[in-house]
């Protein structure tokens, strides 16, 4: 019987009510013998009563809990089979060893008994984690959703038990499937180069032309049910839902093709740029989300598309390089807030990437200098030299105004202060800068660079001057330092690291060159910048030549115009070495882009990719993880050169099956 029903006759209050009736009879007894006897009969009366209640209630509860068991166990199975889920047991071997009738239902069969888990619910995860020592433990549980045919279904596996819930939930799937592909996406397209197309056209001209690439627009629109509003002359807002972005994202944007072709006659063919997100459910972030993906879009040399659906960032498109700006009124305004921001400062520190090559060292010097000609206190820091740099800092030493001028990671951060300056070159990614800690304490940090925008970005930048057309980060110092201080008179030496900067990033002025590149390196020529320095600082050495020649013997052309040279076994170049290599191989003939695949002694696994234009490496290289330019681009694995060499084809030929290799 259950404990809080004996209490009921048990208890405390009851035992007591005996004792107190005892205790009045001795009371009585004693002063009236006879008046005791009566009181002591009827107090076992009363005990006589209750025990034969207590038997009866006894007796009646057994009678009661035996049949209730009975009309349970006898409705038990009928219990199990009409429940509204599916109830499954298997054996050790994983087979079913017995199910409810919902199970029978749900799969339309007579029985499952017999039947293999892996043919009755394919698609199941794990039911156990690997132990230290090998073994199976198995999981407390396991829930996935699993579809079989056209159906769907909810299934919760407790391992230890062996048991399985199921529960057919096709309609909730499908209507989840329906609210995604109905979820809003907002997005902004923007021609991103109409001054430049338009350069020499007069009115009817450039109406015509706007009137050709928006009849294509239109018709694309409609073709993948994007609601278009023209904001402006260049700029237009797209409404779409999940199901029309998909359709998008697997055409890849054919549009910003079709745009570029149907205006190849024209000097500088029109480009669009398109930002798009998804995901959110409110509209305002959405829109934030649209136009900081079209910023992204533009940041990396426009005709492109970027799309941002939750955490996911996809780029398409970029198959054409930036459109060099004929006009330098943005470099006027940044050099202006950059003067009144390093007045503000006590302090400049100016920083590059890792392994500082000489477009960083040329860049940092011609900050240095727009610092010492506004009186402001400012230093380099650098983390060492290198194979790339150590001619040029030989020669710097030499001079008395620049030799202490460098400091360390670990004095810079003792120097800065609330009101500290931190202007970083070359780089926008805070994890390959020298010294990332100090970007996340300086309150006020610049960012000047000539690298497409990648994901990760310093955005809590006061300045960004971010140019992809530039061929270098010295080349927009050198425009800068034109507009930040009227008498700006760079010494020799100094004029000649920047010009060193320029002449590295461009291969002697033949790749990524514009006229703003010329008419930066006439300013450096100007003021005194010795070409024979230069040539002098970037003379290769007869050894390194040698093992640039080792690399390239290794060389194979793939895919009619791709060349990839994977380095020996066991033999380690520095990260300068391969580059050149890359440079030297895309010179053969036939050869429309390079790959060096080499070991580094740091035991890190560099590839350096390079091309005309026809191949977008920087795409390739950021879907190993890395990262750079349309036309120059790297990255690091922690593989070996073997295997980088088997994922870096993987990529190429899933882009040649997707979109074609070659524009």
């Amino acid at each position: 019987m259950p404990n809080f029903l004996l209490k009921r006759w048990y208890g405390y209050r009851t035992v007591w009510a005996f004792l107190l009736l005892l205790t009045l009879t001795v009371f009585v007894s004693i002063y009236n013998w006879l008046l005791g006897l009566v009181s002591l009969c009827l107090v076992f009366a009363v005990v006589f009563v209750m025990l034969r209640a207590e038997l009866k209630f006894r007796q009646g509860l057994a009678e009661y809990t035996s049949t209730l068991s009975y009309r349970v166990h006898s409705i038990e199975s009928e219990i199990a089979s009409r429940l509204p889920f599916g109830l499954l047991l298997y054996d050790a071997e994983r087979t079913v060893e017995w199910h409810n009738r919902q199970v029978a239902q749900l799969f339309e069969v007579e029985t499952a008994v017999g039947l293999p888990l892996a043919e009755l619910l394919p698609g199941l995860p794990p039911l156990s984690r690997d132990r230290k020592d090998g073994s199976k433990e198995p999981l407390n549980l396991v829930r996935a959703e699993i579809e079989v045919g056209k159906q769907t279904y909810d299934v919760h596996v407790y391992p230890e038990e062996r048991l399985i819930y199921l529960q057919k939930m096709t309609e909730m799937a499908e209507l989840r499937e329906r609210y995604e592909k109905e979820s809003l996406a907002l997005g902004i397209l923007l021609f991103d180069n109409l001054d430049e197309a338009f350069q020499g056209m007069d009115d009817q001209q450039r109406t015509l032309t706007i009137a050709r690439a928006t009849t294509l627009i239109n018709g694309w629109a409609r073709q993948y049910d994007v609601y278009l509003r023209r904001l402006s002359s260049e700029r237009y807002m797209m409404l779409l839902n999940q199901a029309s972005l998909d359709k998008l994202e697997h055409s890849r944007f054919v549009i910003l093709d079709e745009v570029r072709e149907s205006t190849s006659d024209l000097k500088v063919p029109m480009t669009l740029s398109i930002g798009l997100a998804c995901g959110s459910e409110k509209i305002s972030e959405l829109g934030a989300l649209a136009q900081s993906s079209l910023d992204m879009a533009l940041g990396r040399g426009g005709d492109q598309a970027a799309v941002k659906v939750g955490q996911r960032l996809s780029f398409y498109g970029g198959r054409s390089n930036a459109v060099e700006k004929r006009t330098r009124v943005r470099a006027r305004v940044i050099a202006h807030a950059l003067r009144d921001l390093m007045k503000r400062s006590d302090r400049v520190l100016i920083m590059g990437h890792k392994n500082p090559d000489m477009d960083v060292i040329g860049a940092a010097i011609g900050m240095l200098k727009a610092a010492d000609q506004l009186e402001v206190e400012a230093s380099i820091v650098l983390d060492g030299d290198n194979p790339s740099i150590t001619k040029m800092m030989e020669r710097i030493r030499t001079d008395a105004t620049l030799a202490d001028r460098f400091t360390s990671p670990e004095e810079s951060l003792a120097l800065m202060t609330e009101r500290t300056l931190l202007v970083v070159v070359d780089t926008h990614k805070q994890s390959l800068t020298i010294e990332p800690k100090l970007v996340q304490r300086a309150k006020q940090v610049v960012v000047i660079d000539h690298h497409r925008r990648s994901e990760e970005f310093i955005n809590e930048a006061v300045i960004v001057y971010l140019e992809p057309y530039a061929s270098s980060a010295s080349e927009l110092v050198t425009e800068l330092l034109q507009y930040i201080h009227d008498n700006m008179a760079l010494t020799p030496l100094e004029a000649t690291t920047l010009l060193a900067g320029i002449t590295m990033d461009t291969k002697h002025f033949t790749l990524h060159t514009g006229s703003r590149t010329f008419e930066a390196a006439g300013f450096l020529r100007r003021s005194g910048a010795d070409t024979v320095l230069v040539q002098r600082i970037l003379k290769e050495d007869l050894g390194e030549y040698i093992s640039k020649a080792e690399i390239i013997k290794n060389a194979r052309i793939v895919m009619g115009g791709v060349a990839i040279a994977a380095t020996d076994e066991g033999r380690q170049f520095p990260q300068l070495l391969i580059a050149q290599a890359a440079d030297t191989l895309l010179n053969m003939t036939d050869v429309n882009a390079s790959f060096v695949i080499g070991s580094r002694p740091d035991g890190l696994t560099a590839i350096s990719a390079r091309s005309f234009g026809k191949i977008n490496v920087q795409v390739v290289m950021e879907r190993l993880g890395g990262g750079g330019h349309l036309t120059n681009a790297a990255v690091q694995l922690d593989i070996s050169p073997q295997e980088a060499e088997k994922k870096l084809v993987a990529v190429l030929e899933d882009i040649e099956k997707e979109e074609g290799l070659f524009e």
